[in-house]
């Protein structure tokens, strides 16, 4: 019982909260007002308290502009965390943009929405990334293409990397910052999540997204871990492969020493790291 009415008091709260600022983000995005950037960030503040998610940040995102933030991704609740922290658009999949009410909200967070095997439209994406990172805007690109089980970093793909590419040609910097991030989901009730447990706070593909909001909200106290790293300036002469492979060590490392508690070094074995 103690479960079920949590639930219910968290969705009630969710549709009181959610429903007037609706209409005014859509008006203020169709106005290019500047609360379309900051009521996001206001709203996933006050969800973030409403499901338990207790943030703790080490490291800064940087102030500098144009800037591709490159992350990790292993929960829906990802975007909640990332969106606490700053003013932050994110590049999705294009499947996202169709899905119930998920699917509004990436929308009105401003999101650029990508189709992975359409290799057609990838020049595109890419310029609608470019110019949004021209613009100003701090995009987030969950560099694995997909979700993991929590316990782990996937490769990352390099292929929108190249958007940071575009971007200098839009823009009078001379260079776009990548930074990195990870996300590690720790503990749940102040009890140490081990390898097995954690899923219970990730989202991989097995598992439908209603069944893993209805997990977290029914815990109601997960801690979060996000660790930044030094921005990385990517030129007109970098490789964004090269940067890609970058990015994931660095992010591996980070999140590895979230989840142990210690830093360690990556060891490579056939060009695969592993911990």
């Amino acid at each position: 019982m103690t479960g079920a009415f949590r639930i219910a008091f968290v969705f009630l709260i969710f549709a009181l909260l959610t429903l007037p600022l609706l209409p005014v983000q859509y008006v203020s995005m169709k106005l290019e007002r500047f609360v379309h950037k900051s009521l996001p960030r206001f709203w996933h503040r006050v969800i973030a308290k409403l499901l338990g998610l207790r943030i703790h940040v080490i490291g800064e995102l940087s102030a500098e502009r144009p800037l591709l933030i490159a992350a990790n991704h292993s929960s829906w609740a990802d975007i909640v965390v990332l969106s606490t922290i700053a003013e932050v658009s994110f590049i999705a999949k294009s499947e996202v943009k169709t899905w119930p009410l998920f699917g509004l909200f990436a929308v009105l967070q401003r999101s650029v929405f990508v189709e992975r095997e359409r290799k057609q439209t990838a020049g595109r994406q890419a310029d609608t990334i470019a110019g949004r990172l021209a613009q100003g805007d701090a995009m987030v690109l969950f560099a694995e293409g997909t979700t993991s089980d929590g316990n782990r970093v996937l490769p990352f793909k390099s292929s929108l990397f190249g958007a940071a590419q575009l971007a200098l040609r839009g823009t009078e910097a001379h260079t776009v910052l990548i930074q990195p991030v990870s996300i590690a989901y720790t503990k749940v009730h102040g009890l140490p999540l081990g390898r097995y447990l954690r899923p219970v706070t990730s989202w991989p593909g097995s598992v439908g997204i209603i069944a893993s909001l209805l997990a977290i909200v029914r815990e109601g106290a997960v801690d979060v871990e996000v660790r930044i790293g030094a921005p990385v300036e990517f030129t007109p002469q970098s490789s964004r492969k090269s940067v890609a492979a970058d990015m994931e060590r660095q992010v591996r490392a980070m999140m590895q020493t979230s989840l142990l508690g210690r830093q360690i070094e990556p060891v490579v074995f056939n060009d695969t790291e592993t911990v």
